[in-house]
Order: C-alpha cells, then sequence, then structure tokens
C-alpha cells in the first residue's frame, strides 16, 4: 500500500468537497465517495432550491450520520467563494459548472467555468498552504471529452494527448449565432486549459487531475419528480422509452459513459493522487457508441410488453454491431483509465437497460 493511502487509512475519514452537489453526475459521486468510506461536503448555490432539497432528503441519513453535509456557495466566480468550503477536506471534485444546452449567453457559460475553475484552485491553495500541506492531497476538475476531440475528417483517434483546438474560434466565428453545444464545448476547453495553466504557474502542493468523461447518461441516483426534470444527456432514453418520437442523435457523437463509471474515477482520482496527478483520463469511449434507434432496439426486446409504445424506427440502422465505433469516424481511447483504474466501462446495453429500469416508476 502506497504511503499517502497508509496516511488516509490510519487518520481520520478522508473528507471531500464536491461542487455543484446537486447535479446528476454529482450525485452518484456523492454516493460512490459515501460508500468507499469518505465524509462528503457538497456546495449548491441555493440550499432552498428544489434540487438542493432532494438532494438533502436522498442524503439524509448520512447528514445524520455526520458523513454528509451541504453548504451554500452563492457564486463560484468570487474571489474567496471557497474558502470555507475548503476547510479540513483531503480532496476537492470540482463539478459546478454551467451545463446549458439551450442558451446563447457566451460571457456567462465561459466566464463562470473559467473563473469558477480558478476560484476553486486559489481556495484549495489557501487551505493546502495553511495546513502545510497535511490537508488537500487532490484537485480533480470534471472536465469533458468535448475538450479533447473535435469534428474532424475520419478516421481519427483522440487521446488524452488531444485537445479541442476550434471550439473557441468557432463560438469567436459564430458570434451572436453561436448555440449552446459549442458554447458548452468552448467552456470545457477554456476552464480546462485554465487549470493546467494555473497548476504549471503556481505549481501547487496537491495532485491536479482533469477528467474528461463522454457523454453521461444512466440511471439517476433518485429520480426527479417529473421525467420532464430527468437531465438532459440522460432524457434520450425516457424519451424512447415513454414512446415519444426519437429525439435528435446521436447524443455526444454517439459515444457514452454511464454516470456511475464517472463517479467511479473521480474516487479513485482522489484516492489514488500519487497515480492520477498531471494527468488527463478520457472516461467512457472505447466504443459504447450508440444512438437511439440502438435504445429502441434494446428496449423492445427487453420490454416486450412495450412494443406498440416504443417506437420501432428501424431497427440495426445508424450504429455498428456491439455499439463499436465507426471505423470511418472517430475513435475515442480511454485505455489510459481503464488500464489506471483496472476497470473497464459499463456496457452502453447495460446503461440503458439500467436507466429504463428507474424510469419505471414514471409509467
Amino acid at each position: 500500500m502506497h504511503q499517502l493511502l497508509q496516511h488516509f487509512t490510519m487518520a481520520s475519514p478522508r473528507r471531500v468537497l464536491i461542487t455543484g452537489a446537486n447535479g446528476f453526475i454529482a450525485a452518484q459521486t456523492i454516493a460512490r465517495f459515501l460508500s468507499s468510506g469518505w465524509t462528503v461536503r457538497g456546495t449548491v448555490r441555493d440550499l432552498s432550491s428544489p434540487s438542493a432539497i432532494a438532494l438533502a432528503q436522498h442524503f439524509a441519513p448520512a447528514q445524520a450520520a455526520g458523513s454528509f453535509e451541504l453548504v451554500c456557495v452563492r457564486d463560484i466566480k468570487a474571489p474567496g467563494a471557497f474558502d470555507h468550503a475548503v476547510r479540513g477536506v483531503h480532496a476537492v471534485a470540482h463539478l459546478a459548472t454551467p451545463v446549458v444546452f439551450n442558451s446563447g449567453d457566451v460571457e456567462y457559460i465561459i466566464g463562470t467555468a473559467v473563473q469558477g475553475t480558478l476560484s476553486i484552485l486559489e481556495s484549495a491553495l489557501k487551505a493546502a498552504r495553511r495546513q502545510e500541506g497535511d490537508e488537500i492531497k487532490s484537485v480533480a476538475l470534471m472536465s469533458s471529452v468535448a475538450a479533447v476531440r473535435m469534428a474532424v475528417p475520419g478516421p481519427v483517434t483522440f487521446t488524452e494527448k488531444d485537445w479541442n483546438t476550434r471550439a473557441e474560434a468557432e463560438v469567436r466565428e459564430l458570434g451572436d449565432k453561436a448555440y449552446g453545444h459549442i458554447i458548452y464545448a468552448a467552456s470545457k476547453v477554456a476552464s480546462e486549459r485554465a487549470f493546467w495553466e494555473w497548476v504549471e504557474e503556481k505549481k501547487p502542493p496537491f495532485a491536479a487531475t482533469s477528467l474528461n468523461p463522454c457523454w453521461v447518461a444512466g440511471p439517476p441516483l433518485y429520480l426527479p419528480e417529473s421525467p420532464e426534470d430527468i437531465p438532459e444527456t440522460a432524457s434520450f432514453i425516457w424519451k424512447v422509452f415513454s414512446g415519444q418520437e426519437f429525439p435528435p442523435g446521436p447524443s455526444g457523437h454517439g459515444t457514452h459513459v454511464d454516470v456511475r463509471d464517472v463517479a467511479r474515477v473521480t474516487e479513485w482520482a482522489a484516492s489514488h493522487p500519487e497515480i492520477a496527478g498531471g494527468e488527463r483520463y478520457i472516461i467512457g469511449g472505447n466504443g459504447n457508441v450508440g444512438v437511439p434507434q440502438a435504445v429502441a432496439d434494446i428496449l423492445r426486446r427487453a420490454y416486450p410488453e412495450r412494443r406498440n409504445i416504443i417506437k420501432e424506427g428501424t431497427p440495426g440502422e445508424g450504429y455498428q454491431p456491439g455499439y463499436a465505433s465507426d471505423p470511418n469516424v472517430f475513435y475515442l481511447d480511454s485505455s489510459k483509465a481503464v488500464k489506471a483504474t483496472g476497470q473497464e466501462w459499463i456496457p452502453y446495453d447495460q446503461m440503458v437497460l439500467d436507466a429504463a429500469k428507474s424510469f419505471e416508476a414514471y409509467l
């Protein structure tokens, strides 16, 4: 066992700060940390928001046991915004960022992503220095594969060495016509570059890691009151399952990852700073490429009683056998994370079926 992990095991329970705690990815991430023996402090902008209340209700037993708490950080862009939240934590997972696909507010989305990242880093650095390096050991940024890959003629393979060098320029060129998905990609590029530039300049005493998941879907940790509130990245499964017309696809250029895998790798990075420090990790990929038609095919087989509800479409169209990557387009190589963590990704069909199982409550 590594010396650093021995320190974690022998000391008081490890505490992680998870920003943006009321998000889809964050909820599963909190559950993963708790099940791995961590105590969790989460930040939200408004403790009285419906999503924060639902989160607190779900984790009420953990809160009663003293292993979970929520704190308010109203403006993640503000200098010192996280100074109080980082006190006494051993790791930080920074998930708070605008995920808005239907907005063209470039300044808000990109500015918040960048300044929020710098704010948490500065607060972590102050805390690490105050504790003389005995507390914060790891800061992980939830970036995106949108900061890695871009639309280029195939076939092409993307790895962690690649950067999306087009998104920011496209936003500038489009001006007022810039749309949600391209703005989101630009925000991820800008915030991750700011992250690594800060690390290079400040050389903090903690490990810094960026996590770059594909299109994140799969089962929510708990269901929102209405299916209309299912997170956008996972809602395509519900739309097919409930018999709606197929949504435009493929989501995220077709390459998916189960939210539980994102949570798993985030906790792994915090628990293994001596390995993850200084690294980028693509999460998902190696296949797992699907379209709404694939979802329909999976669910019509699994739910024969719903075949008159789930649209048939054109079975088998638009995706490869085994949900493989199209060899003529692009391949997302996430073997680095698989090798580091020793675990493969949840398969595409299991991701779809597990999400549908949770959505049965809406039927």
